[in-house]
């Protein structure tokens, strides 16, 4: 049976724009790699009798936004069935001229009869002017739909525009005891399966972060070799530039790394260690999620992993051969 997405009660009309706003969380993902530095977004179309007829994801920067995209791949013989039509976007449409023409123009000579955003954009050039132009042209705008997932997604371009810094994620590996490495050196802690998330991880960041004493003692790459991806920016917290590849940039405090990444637009960074630098991190407050791996294995002795700070909130928690990754973002 058909359903009207104009018509019945108010929980199964929620229940449709999530079942819709989850399909534009599906398709922005597929933005990861090639849409920043702008945010990931994914717009579906939906005709009157519940029936997808465009959908689209903001590919690349520079190119189409999900919106453009989304009308695009609307047949003609569906373009009728715009007039009572409802476009899902996971996140508010643009107000402004940027690379590309405004998404909340489009919408509107598109004569679309109503908008649903999952969330208000924080970019200081949008931030409710795109829902408040859609609203005066005369289309009803629901906002707030799966928000914390919409906001989720998008949360290194989100803290890049509010807070001018990358997203910060800190990452280390611990014995069941508690210690990173044994006194005498390196000690591996992750199995095949966990570097390889790690990778994946990389894959999917701007810059990763040691100290001087990592490299000294685990002369670590830093690149992605188990997964597909580029290999984000290395950089090395040192007061010296002897030892140091290449290909590594050095910088000699904190402060310079963070300038750094937002001069470049660069909106995340991985700290990878030791246990100082990270540490230093958790003490200055530049965190935004702590990522911990715990090995069923005890040293007894040794370096001692990071402490957790007071606010940390555990937000997950998974289990991979035999060793429990939990996830830490900020507490109120």
């Amino acid at each position: 049976m058909p359903i009207d997405i104009y018509e019945g009660h108010a929980q199964t009309q929620l229940q449709l724009h999530e079942t819709y706003m989850r399909r534009c969380l599906q398709l922005a993902r597929n933005g990861l790699r090639n849409a920043k530095p702008n945010p990931m977004v994914g717009a579906v179309i939906v005709a009157r009798d519940g029936r997808i007829i465009g959908e689209g994801y903001h590919v690349r920067c520079g190119e189409g936004h999900a919106e453009v995209n989304a009308f695009a791949s609307v047949r003609p013989e569906d373009e009728p069935l715009l007039a009572e039509a409802t476009i899902y976007v996971s996140l508010e449409p643009c107000s402004h001229y940027g690379k590309t023409p405004p998404c909340a123009d489009l919408i509107i000579k598109k004569g679309v009869r109503r908008c649903v955003c999952g969330c208000v954009d924080p970019f200081s050039r949008v931030q409710g002017r795109g829902i408040e132009k859609l609203r005066q042209a005369g289309v009803e705008v629901i906002v707030g739909v799966l928000q914390e997932a919409c906001l989720a997604i998008n949360r290194r371009f989100i803290i890049s525009n509010t807070h001018a810094r990358p997203y910060i994620l800190l990452k280390w590996a611990q014995s069941s005891d508690g210690f990173i490495a044994t006194s005498g050196g390196p000690m591996a802690l992750s199995s095949s399966f966990t570097q390889m998330l790690v990778h994946k991880l990389r894959a999917e960041t701007d810059a990763i972060l040691i100290g001087r004493s990592t490299l000294e003692t685990d002369h670590p790459r830093l690149n992605v070799r188990q997964w597909s991806g580029p290999t984000p920016e290395r950089i090395v917290l040192s007061h010296h530039a002897d030892g140091i590849p290449a290909d590594f940039l050095r910088f000699d405090s904190i402060e310079a790394v963070i300038q750094h990444l937002a001069d470049n637009k660069k909106q995340s960074l991985i700290v990878e260690g030791g246990t100082n630098v990270l540490q230093q991190f958790i003490d200055l407050g530049l965190w935004d999620e702590i990522r911990v791996e715990t090995a069923p294995i005890t040293l007894s002795q040794g370096i001692p992993a990071p402490k957790l700070p007071s606010n940390a909130r555990l937000e997950s928690r998974q289990y991979v051969d035999n060793r429990c990754i939990a996830c830490y973002g900020k507490g109120v």
